[in-house]
């Protein structure tokens, strides 16, 4: 192995802080330090017969496995192929004996309407919904869109495509009607289901309006369900559209689940990629669903009585895997919120944990961010102390916000469980186990159980001395993997295998790993720095820049420069008003000393601008392709019409 590695990701940020599991919630952990410990062992001595173990405790098989892992088509890879389930009567048959009356779905929408679906409530949705899909032909192996606002039928929708082996492809309710028709298009699907509209921002989200606008270029749909949320009017083909509440009213509350293979595929979820069409992430249905049974449990915590918030919308594998089958597969209570956190106030996220008395909840650092600058007060107002687990998922988090959440959302009770895994790996990959975890603010931990990662150099040798960046990898195969992309094998191999010859999953980001083995995410490999020679990680920098007191977010990118090859570009929100003219000048000079000080003078910002926001999706996801444009002066060419804000573009080229 090279403790000199070649080529590795510079770390010149250092955190210090760390905190220990609280004893009482250690005591009452599902997971102890001895479990943990068995699981860490059992995984490296007998790697089958661990995901086996894992797979029959949690799994309920119609037809029991005999095969674990068949790598014979490396890295095509199948897990328990020759055993047979169904995932939606995994989500719910299963836990109607004892949980029949308990609440499966707690849904508030932006205009506060409220609901509570219980499992048994739960089933006739799922079993009707299903039974409408079969009237209009829909079977086994047929692709079906959601194009949905965040309701509880999107969810019913998911279980119901489960439950007969339809394979479902979930499209984010912000994309535009391009992005939605690229993805049926390239799925084939026979069907959609969307809504006349959803409640964003205040407004109603024209959901049927745009697939209207694209659905007679996309020949292989021949169904649209429409459920009716806003009941506003909305263009009508009575040869293929459908309402929701017609046609389940008109079929039988009752659908066996179908047996289905343990690799049949359980859904599509295209991501976007910088060039080329989307790719559609293919996700098996046993394999998938075990991970989200166990991180449940592994890092969640989840117990009985709990109340379980993912902010992530169904379209993101986020809310595949921690809203649709994770949390019913555990038998726990989720909880669905329609709209906008800043509606009708910054208060609106505190206030629901408040009325739902949510336990665990799971957000995006973008989101945490940007509650934090809108002041302490509103977090304050509300009665938080049914909060016992705080998680974040989306991007490394920066130690300050850490702090932030973990004082005044969890009143230093709460552990943080940040974590790190992607749209193909399908579930948590890196990871606390917050019973057993001591805590790193702005670390997420080490692999959990089964998961074997590490960080090599530009040529696939294993980084060894501590705190060196290289590519972070996964050795292994694991249960819950992407299978494949969706008719498009080849790409699936240059993508994510061919760098290193077939021997390590790469995920794309940077890490490096330190002394005590905890991971330390850098950022995309994509958008590490490469300046006067040392090659640096925009995490780092963008963490060293919301330290600052008058800083409450930052994002930092690229530019081509003739001296030092790239040029370090920051686009801060500041705290308050934006500062302009010479307030921006001195914020400047401060800041650019501030990050000399904290990482040192070759990462200072050449350039910094000032904006009310950063560019981002509905998601939370900063655009930043957008950034890079922006700062290079270049014009901008992406889609833009996912942004919350598009005139923030406009704001950064014209300061």
């Amino acid at each position: 192995m090279s403790d000199q590695p070649r080529d590795t990701i510079e770390s010149l940020f250092q955190e210090k802080r760390i905190f220990p599991p609280p004893a009482g919630f250690a005591a009452q952990a599902q997971i102890q330090k001895a479990e943990y410990e068995r699981l860490m062992t059992l995984a490296q001595t007998d790697y089958e017969g661990f995901w086996a173990e894992q797979a029959r405790a949690e799994l309920q098989w119609v037809q029991p496995f005999t095969q674990i892992l068949n790598a014979s088509n490396a890295p095509h890879y199948q897990w328990f192929e020759d055993g047979l389930l169904n995932v939606s009567a995994n989500c719910i048959d299963r836990h109607l004996p004892e949980r029949a009356d308990q609440a499966a779905i707690l849904f508030e929408g932006e205009p506060g309407d409220l609901r509570r679906i219980t499992y048994a409530e739960l089933l006739v949705e799922v079993s009707r919904f299903a039974n409408a899909l079969r009237s209009r032909g829909i079977k086994k192996g047929d692709r079906v869109v959601l194009y949905m606002p965040m309701v509880p039928e999107a969810v019913i929708a998911m279980q119901a495509c489960a439950r007969i082996g339809a394979i479902h492809s979930v499209v984010f309710g912000g994309f535009s009607g391009d992005s939605l028709r690229d993805r049926i298009i390239d799925a084939e699907a026979a069907a959609v289901v969307t809504a006349d509209g959803g409640h964003r921002g205040g407004r109603v989200i024209e959901l049927k309006a745009v697939c209207d606008h694209i659905i007679d270029d996309c020949p292989s749909v021949h169904t649209v369900f429409v459920l009716k949320r806003t009941g506003h009017s909305v263009r009508w083909n009575p040869a293929r559209d459908v309402w929701w509440h017609e046609i389940t009213a008109q079929v039988s509350a009752d659908c066996p689940p179908l047996a289905l293979g343990a690799e049949h595929p359980l859904f599509l979820l295209y991501t976007s990629g910088s060039t080329g069409r989307p790719k559609g992430i293919q996700h098996s249905s046993a394999g998938y669903l075990l991970g989200t049974i166990l991180t449940m449990r592994w890092v969640f915590d989840i117990r009985p009585g709990d109340v379980f918030w993912c902010t992530a919308d169904v379209g993101w594998i986020t809310g595949h895997s921690y809203v649709a089958y994770g949390p019913l597969a555990a038998g726990t209570t989720l909880l669905m919120y329609e709209g906008a956190p800043m509606i009708p106030d910054p208060g609106r996220y505190w206030q629901m944990c408040e009325r739902h008395k949510v336990s665990v909840f799971y957000t995006a650092p973008t989101a945490i961010r940007a509650l934090k600058k809108q002041g302490d007060e509103y977090p304050a107002r509300y009665d938080l102390s049914a909060l016992r687990l705080l998680g974040s998922v989306g991007e490394p988090i920066n130690p300050e916000a850490w702090m932030w959440y973990h004082t005044h959302i969890g009143h230093d009770q709460c552990p943080i469980v940040d974590t790190w895994w992607q749209t193909e790996t399908g579930i948590h990959m890196i990871a606390p186990v917050p019973g057993v975890s001591t805590l790193k603010p702005g670390s997420c931990g080490r692999p959990l159980p089964g998961i074997m990662a590490d960080i090599v150099d530009n040529q696939g040798h294993p980084v060894c001395a501590p705190d060196q960046g290289g590519f972070l990898v996964i050795t292994r195969p694991w249960p819950s993997m992407l299978r494949t992309v969706w008719r498009n094998p080849q790409r699936y191999i240059d993508t994510y295998w061919k760098m290193f010859d077939n021997r390590y999953y790469i995920s794309g980001d940077g890490a490096r790993r330190d002394a005590d083995g905890y991971y330390w995410v850098m950022g995309r490999v994509d958008d590490v720095l490469k300046v006067s020679g040392h090659r640096l990680g925009t995490m780092e920098i963008e963490s060293a820049l919301v330290a600052h007191p008058r800083v409450a977010e930052a994002a930092v990118v690229g530019r081509p420069d003739e001296l030092t090859g790239e040029a370090i570009c920051a686009f801060v929100v500041a705290r308050g008003a934006r500062p302009v003219g010479p307030d921006a000048q001195a914020l400047t000079q401060e800041l650019r000393q501030w990050v000399g000080e904290h990482i040192g003078p070759i990462a200072k910002p050449a350039t910094i601008r000032y904006a009310d926001n950063l560019p981002k999706t509905r998601s939370g996801k900063i655009m930043r392709r957008v950034l890079r444009a922006v700062a290079a002066g270049h014009p901008v060419t992406e889609d833009t019409s996912t942004l919350e804000n598009p005139d923030i573009i406009r704001q950064l080229q014209g300061d």
